[in-house]
């Protein structure tokens, strides 16, 4: 699947201070947060692949 960088990284920041704002409020072992934390860690997974195709196509 292709992702456009752009957006992905403005998606990735959204979701960094959506769930800053709910681990200050409810713990950062929370259910929410943890289920933030990792769809923020796939999103920068993802991230880092789109970034590492790019500069093989260079």
């Amino acid at each position: 699947m292709m992702y456009d960088t752009d957006k992905l990284l403005e998606e990735i920041e959204k979701l960094r201070m959506k769930m800053s704002s709910i681990a200050m409020k409810q713990g950062i072992t929370s259910l929410e947060s943890i289920a933030m934390s990792q769809e923020l860690d796939r999103l920068l997974n993802i991230y880092e692949k789109s970034k590492q195709q790019d500069t093989k196509e260079i």
